[in-house]
């Protein structure tokens, strides 16, 4: 069947077609039984140059490798290494599943991105928009649940220790909290998904003009951003804010003793250790903040401001953020988990990864006891 030669029928909803001699539109090989399930807004766009599709199934080919690589080896070690199997870490192993499962989905964009268009149909749509949900909201609540259980172990390190059973409660309520998101759309109860930008990758409808899509973006936005940044915001603040005043303490203390320091060497080490941990963490949470602040812009964009800003090419710059961070997210933790590359070293030396035995025991992980009021600590 030829599709160059569709034309606008009167008073039916835009099809793709040739709009001049040389210049195929967005959807131009898209068959017309396919044409319901795309949005308006994308077919007056032209379809982009070949280079652009393949450039950017190169991209995701590297962020697929890198992503399941990384997020396979924190799956893997942290779920077998008896060093590592502490509640906290519990919440790592979440995060990295989240990640993993947005990286699964990276073959339906390859495959469509080298046909060039919505090769996969809605069926494949569908797949890539619900993993995408399930493991974004996911990913930014369980870095919520993160933030959460370093402000209780720091600023509240004798209310109770974090125990097994409470981690994995928090984590069912996180997918209990996410998995509505992903079905509503899903069967289009409540929102839908659809494809958007070059017509690759899928995800909600932020561009139908009704007033239930509208409440729906905003419901959406709210649970799976508003609420998981405003928690990771709080619970950090909260943190460094304990830390500068303990720290201030020590040292009028210290001053009045005529002393420079009320910390032992061992405690300074001990202090180092967690605060790279703690870091680490940080570092994750911000990465979430800043990889999901542009796709949340662009669905507030869409619904309510001016859809004329969305540009095919615009509407990839957030989707490839969320990519990238789900590759850099077990690298932060390679680089700051002292025990994590213990056990890394241990299981594939060839990685020739140097890591002092030392260093890592001396994290304060996993301690029986509360820690002391005057050493604050991470527990990861």
């Amino acid at each position: 069947m030829d599709f160059n030669n569709w034309t606008l029928l009167a008073g039916s909803r835009p099809q793709a077609r040739v709009a001049e001699v040389g210049q195929r539109m967005l959807a131009w090989n898209v068959p017309p039984s396919q044409l319901v399930h795309i949005p308006e807004h994308w077919l007056v766009y032209p379809e982009p140059e070949a280079s652009i599709h393949y450039l950017l199934g190169l991209l995701y080919m590297g962020f697929f490798v890198v992503a399941c690589l990384g997020n396979g080896l924190v799956i893997w070690v942290f779920s077998t290494a008896k060093s590592l199997q502490t509640p906290s870490n519990i919440f790592v192993v979440n995060l990295a599943i989240c990640d993993f499962v947005m990286m699964l989905k990276t073959p339906i964009f390859i495959y469509n991105s080298f046909a060039r268009g919505y090769a996969t149909g809605h069926i494949g749509c569908q797949i890539f928009a619900f993993m995408g949900s399930l493991s974004g909201i996911g990913a930014g609540m369980t870095n919520a649940c993160i933030a959460y259980d370093r402000y209780t172990t720091i600023a509240k390190p004798f209310d109770g220790k974090l125990t097994r059973t409470k981690a994995l409660f928090m984590v069912a309520c996180i997918w209990a909290y996410t998995i509505p998101w992903g079905i509503l759309p899903l069967v289009e109860v409540w929102g839908r998904f659809v494809p958007e930008g070059f017509l690759t990758s899928c995800t909600f409808d932020y561009l139908l003009d009704t007033f239930d899509n509208h409440l729906f973006v905003a419901v959406i936005f709210t649970f799976s951003y508003v609420i998981p940044m405003s928690l990771i915001i709080y619970y950090y603040s909260q943190i460094v804010s304990h830390v500068v005043s303990h720290e201030k303490a020590l040292r009028e203390q210290a001053r009045k003793m005529n002393v420079e320091s009320l910390r032992s060497n061992q405690n300074q080490q001990s202090t180092s250790v967690e605060i790279r941990i703690a870091k680490a963490a940080i570092t994750v949470c911000f990465l979430f903040v800043a990889s999901w602040t542009p796709y949340a812009v662009l669905a507030l964009i869409g619904a309510f401001g001016n859809q004329a800003l969305l540009t095919p090419g615009v509407t990839m710059i957030p989707a490839c953020a969320c990519k990238f961070v789900a590759c850099v997210d077990p690298y932060v933790y390679a680089i700051s988990h002292p025990r994590y590359r213990i056990e890394l070293q241990k299981r594939l030396p060839w990685l020739a990864i140097k890591e002092s035995a030392n260093e890592s025991q001396s994290t304060t992980t996993e301690t029986s006891a509360a820690p002391p009021a005057s050493t604050p600590t991470a527990n990861t």
